[in-house]
């Protein structure tokens, strides 16, 4: 199938061959025809499976660290990708400047933005008419021209997008850096979004993020009518002469059909592959010479031998000679909030990535032994008499001539040219099955950390390799466990230690089997397993390749044997039985050493005969398999082969057990222990071809037949998988039981993601992000408490949780310092000299609260953006009054409590010592000035009495509070919940808490959870009331649970007399579903529960909270006082605001308590 790159290509070289007419542009109504042609059907699904949900996601961190949003969108056709975006998100634009140049599709644009339709208009919180300006965007100065609105050049965007509209800009780097020009200065983090069909080729620019999306197709209609919209749309131009213009057509048609793909599902159309790339530019994307200022360039041409990284561009690649070159090159990526690749061997096909920095190791190429009697730094895990230290930029091959020099070995894989990545995230060899993994063989490692820059020395590691300044860090267990199986996600290594064993000589026989039919391929097959595999000692690997040579199948196998001996393979010994049986006579017998054992391999030496010589590239992806004989797994073996796009294609099966499933599978990172061959499915063609058709083929083979095997295996092999979309079913098996453990891990050591185009971490399904907020006065305790509070999540929980406690008033500590030459480190770390700036540090705030209103919100949301790394996390210094009321809705997928911190004005005084005055004015926060409760108009979620030393009664407030929080049980009852997209209206994500009641077990997980959280005491609770129809559901069952009366609240009219009653509103969905928002009145007997009992309200959702409101006002009328009231809910939805209502309304100092927290309705 070709890409309508190559259809563009095809399409301008048949026009320049053959008309001498003057080209012309296309018109609007020529564009607009082809436009509309291409987004049909299968066009669309590109922008519905990547562009929306990269853009969402892309955009969802700074959306969310932003109140308003102004956007500025180059060439958005008729409609705008932005109104695309979830509605939480669309909501949020308040500013949208565009550049259409086509009339047609300026006008269309501005209808659908101006629509008054029944459904919610695309950007519905527009401030002012969105400014379309029918320009082109240029990159000289943006001022007035033909438009609906004015140009400015002072303008400034928190996003700029091109979607799909940078053809014909050159050179496109510079259209970039002006948009980067227009990007708001303050607060930083402005992005630039591209979409592009195209390789995208910006010298010297510098990625934020990217994201490809290979496997988009645009499908045409076989029609002459179609085609001739189309190819001039995809050509770009039509013929100025008529007559040549309609010659040229009919060229252009035949051209699309040469080049198009039929299916037989449509044959009636054309296919044609649309790969799409997306590129994210911050305003750091310009800070490359910062870099080349301090770290060298690679010089010439870097070799790199996979063939999908030689198609890629880097910004630039970087060639460090020194430890602190790396270290810069960490700490230059933290700066400016960039990736990273890593390039050893060159055999990784993500070692370089498009307008990324790569950094090439090749200077750091030394191999050092150290014997028994050197190592005087050695840790007693090592069990071998000698170590063996490898710096990262060393090959396989230099590490095996050196060692077999010593008469040593290590059991690295088979390929004498690769590097670091294939031993950190595995190294299958021929010695697996007798020493195990490469990975397995690492005792130490000397390490870059991706999240500080610091050298960082893990495990044994000898003293003279320990470079200067180097550290073992606090996590070294789980750094070296991690570096074991998956290091290339976890920093850049400088060196690794080695275990060595003992040179072996090998013995290699070679079979080469011609099979007639696959039955007998599936018989061969299961008789290697079972009768010759299987059977072998663990010196012995049996290798099988399936692959079509001469117009037939053929299994190729080659066994090889290891030994320290090599008198044993002075002569060859004969073929034993089973072997000679069921393979035959071996072709060939050789004896060589650990170096001569590179040129055997069969794929280099023994398959395809003289046509397999030729220069080549190849993709790949392995799987391991158990029982390769079973019917299942062999048809599919011999299918594929038969499938194969190029007569080179093959399968490869190394053999494993043995020492491989010795270690268990937690006790490294790889995970995956439990398999007999792993099958790596290759896909071969000649390199001349790079970049074609039939690479596109040959690697969508692979992919193919690894999705076939892949419900069948054991995991996958993650040292091939990189950002490729297509990678994430396999990495999402890549490491077995491990994964959960190792996206923890990914988060901890790499919070900032460098290494982001590693083997895919996939992120472990976790529970809504945590959010603490610690309120209280001077000295009362509150980061005291906050850092034990940490510890318990930390240590504490069965769960590997990450928290992390930090204190808002740093970003006004900042300011101020700033401001007024204070010292900025004393003021965040020396108590005494933040007392005696407090007042001045309040005055400062108060000020610039008062020139930005929302000044408080901006601080609350860069805190939470700064830590979207943690599960839980503590805020400090809050200076809002209810925060939880006021906050929530910034913050919709997370939960927030608040724990106001008490202390008696003794203990305060004690605490604050010499630091403070006596005069308690200037020591309180400036959100209370009283440690009197009462005089709070709203209630914390919790309150912790904290006058006591030691930390034993803040440890066992979180175990009794807090850590039922994140217990999995609430994430089980989060799952129950179906989303339910476009429900009752479009645009909205329906959440159907109520289905909680109709899954099994769910109603009795749910009141069991409702009970369990309910922070009062059942035993003084009178009554649980509740309002049809959810409240009904989850109340009664709860009210049987814990034997306790219910009262009913209903619709008027639906129950007996005498009955109270008061107005309700409709509520948030009910008012979605309906137009009739005609107020209703809600009654409950008179005297079913009388005045002064304790009552605990329970209803399904809290959203608005005008049911609630309501109940609470029935309650009041019925002699209920609302201190007398709680209310607890299943789910609560904060974009709603449905506790600031309540507060507004009076009703700030109940008692509200959720077990979930949805973004959605």
């Amino acid at each position: 199938m070709a890409t309508l790159d190559s259809l563009k290509q095809a399409l301008r070289e048949k026009a320049k061959a053959t008309a001498s007419s003057p080209k012309q542009p296309l018109s609007a109504t020529q564009y607009s025809a082809g436009f509309n042609i291409l987004m049909r059907g299968s066009g669309w699904i590109t922008y519905q499976d990547f562009i929306i949900p990269q853009l969402s996601q892309l955009l969802a961190l700074l959306f969310n660290s932003r109140i308003h949003i102004s956007a500025l969108e180059i060439g958005p056709g008729p409609k705008s990708i932005l109104g695309y975006l979830p509605g939480r998100l669309k909501r949020k634009v308040r500013k949208y400047t565009a550049f259409e140049p086509n009339g047609l599709f300026a006008t269309r644009l501005e209808e659908w933005l101006y629509s008054t339709s029944e459904t919610e208009s695309p950007l519905p919180c527009l401030e002012n008419p969105p400014n379309i300006h029918r320009i082109p965007f240029v990159l000289q100065n943006i001022g007035s021209g033909t438009s609906t609105g004015t140009g400015n050049n002072d303008e400034k965007y928190d996003i700029i997008l091109f979607c799909h509209s940078m053809y014909g800009m050159k050179p496109k780097h510079r259209f970039i850096e002006r948009a980067l020009e227009m990007l708001v200065e303050r607060p930083q983090g402005g992005i630039v979004a591209v979409f592009h069909r195209d390789a995208l080729h910006l010298d010297g620019l510098v990625c934020h993020r990217t994201a490809s999306f290979p496997t988009g197709v645009v499908s045409v209609a076989d029609d002459d009518e179609v085609l001739d919209c189309f190819a001039p749309f995809v050509a770009g131009f039509i013929m100025q002469a008529v007559d040549v213009d309609k010659a040229i057509r009919v060229k252009w048609r035949k051209v699309c059909r040469a080049l198009g793909r039929r299916e037989e599902t449509h044959p009636d159309h054309l296919l044609f592959s649309s790969p799409n790339v997306m590129a994210a530019f911050t305003q750091h994307a310009i800070t490359l010479p910062e870099l080349m200022a301090q770290v060298p360039l690679a010089k010439g041409d870097k070799i790199v031998k996979n063939r999908e990284a030689r198609l890629h561009r880097p910004a630039s690649i970087i060639r460090p000679t020194k430890v602190r070159h790396v270290q810069q090159c960490v700490r230059w990526a933290l700066k400016h909030g960039v990736g990273l690749t890593v390039v050893g061997g060159g055999h990784s096909g993500h070692c370089l990535w498009p307008n990324v920095i790569s950094v090439d190791m090749g200077a750091f190429d030394q191999v050092h032994i150290l014997t028994a009697g050197e190592e005087d730094e050695r840790k007693s895990d090592s069990n071998s008499s000698s170590l063996v230290v490898a710096e990262g930029g060393c090959k396989t091959g230099d590490i095996v001539t050196k060692t077999m020099a010593a008469g040593l070995t290590v059991p690295l894989g088979a390929r004498p040219s690769v590097g670091a990545g294939l031993w950190l995230q595995g190294g299958i060899g021929h010695l697996a099955r007798l020493h195990g993994f490469a990975c397995d063989a690492i005792v130490g490692a000397v390490v870059i950390s991706v999240d500080s820059g610091q050298v960082f020395c893990v495990g044994c590691v000898p003293s003279q390799h320990w470079p200067v300044g180097a550290v073992r860090p606090e996590n070294e267990t789980d750094l070296l466990w991690a570096m074991k199986g998956a290091g290339t996600n976890f920093g850049i290594v400088i060196s690794i230690t080695f275990k060595a064993y003992a040179a072996p000589t090998y013995s290699i026989r070679n079979w080469v089997v011609p099979l007639s039919d696959s039955l007998e391929a599936q018989l061969k097959l299961s008789d290697f397993d079972e009768l010759v595999a299987s059977k072998l000692s663990r010196n012995f690997s049996a290798d099988a390749y399936l692959y079509w040579d001469n117009d037939q199948l053929h299994l190729g196998v080659a066994m090889f044997e290891s030994s320290t001996s090599r008198q044993t393979f002075e002569t060859p010994t004969p073929t034993p039985t089973p072997i000679g049986t069921v393979l035959g006579l071996e072709d060939n017998f050789k004896v060589v050493d650990s170096v001569g054992l590179f040129d055997t391999e069969m794929y280099m030496s023994g398959m395809y005969g003289e046509n397999g010589g030729g220069k080549t590239s190849s993709f790949k992806r392995c799987l391991f398999l158990k029982r390769i004989g079973a019917v299942n797994v062999a048809d599919i073996l011999v299918a594929a082969v038969g499938t194969r796009p190029s007569p080179l294609c093959y399968l490869h099966l190394l053999q494993g057990g043995g020492a491989v499933g010795d270690v268990a599978a937690d006790a490294t990172a790889f995970g995956c222990r439990d398999w007999d061959f792993a099958c790596v499915v290759t896909g071969v063609w000649p390199r001349d071809q790079d970049g074609t058709e039939a690479a596109r083929t040959a690697v969508q083979w692979v992919y193919n037949v690894a999705g076939d095997l892949l419900p069948l295996s054991s995991g996958a092999y993650g040292a091939d998988l990189g950002p490729d979309p297509r990678d994430a079913a396999l990495a999402a098996e890549a490491f077995g039981p491990n994964r959960p453990r190792l996206a923890r891990l990914k988060h901890s050591l790499d919070p900032h993601n460098v290494l982001a185009y590693a083997c895919p971490l996939l992120k472990a399904p976790m529970e809504q992000k945590l959010i603490i907020l610690i309120t209280g006065e001077s000295c009362a305790g509150k980061d005291y408490c906050a850092d034990v509070w940490v510890s318990v999540f930390t240590r504490c929980t069965r769960k590997s949780l990450t928290a992390r406690a930090v204190s808002i008033s740093e970003a006004t500590k900042r300011e101020y310092a700033a401001a007024t030459d204070a010292d900025l480190n004393r003021l965040l770390w020396d108590r005494a000299y933040k007392e005696q700036h407090r007042p001045a540090l309040t005055t400062f705030f108060q000020g610039q609260a008062r020139q930005r209103s929302r000044l408080p919100e901006e601080h609350f949301l860069n805190v939470v953006y700064s830590a979207a790394d943690v599960d839980v996390l503590l805020i400090t210094g809050m200076r809002d009054e209810a925060p939880v009321a006021a906050l929530s809705h910034l913050v919709p997928d997370s939960r927030l409590l608040e724990i106001r911190v008490k202390a008696s004005e003794e203990t305060r005084q004690v605490r604050r010592g010499c630091y403070g005055s006596n005069n308690n004015s200037d020591n309180k926060d400036s959100n209370n000035s009283g440690s009197n409760l009462t005089a709070l108009d709203y209630r914390p979620s919790l309150i912790f009495d904290n006058d006591t030393t030691g930390n034993e009664a803040v440890k066992r407030f979180a175990e009794h509070y807090l850590l039922h929080f994140v217990h999995e049980d609430l994430q089980r009852l989060a799952h129950i919940v179906r989303q339910v997209p476009n429900f009752p209206c479009p645009g909205i994500d329906f959440r159907h808490v109520l289905g909680i009641s109709q899954q099994p077990g769910g109603l009795a997980l749910c009141t069991s959870l409702l009970q369990t959280h309910f922070t009062g005491d059942w035993a003084k609770v009178d009554a649980v009331a509740c309002c049809e129809a959810g409240g009904f559901v989850y109340a009664s069952a709860l009210a049987s649970r814990v034997n306790v009366p219910l009262v009913l609240i209903r619709e008027a009219g639906k129950l007996p007399p005498p009955t109270v009653s008061v107005i309700k509103l409709s509520s948030h969905i009910s008012s979605l579903a309906s137009n009739n928002s005609k107020e209703k009145r809600i009654e409950m007997e008179r005297d079913v529960v009388s005045r002064g009992s304790s009552v605990v309200v329970v209803d399904d959702v809290l959203s608005t909270g005008e049911t609630l409101c309501a109940v609470l006002q029935l309650l009041d009328e019925a002699g209920i006082s609302a201190e007398d009231v709680s209310i607890i809910v299943v789910a609560e939805f904060p974009v709603q605001r449905g506790r600031d209502l309540l507060r507004q309304r009076g009703f700030g100092r109940i008692n509200i308590q959720s077990l979930l927290m949805f973004g959605g309705a």
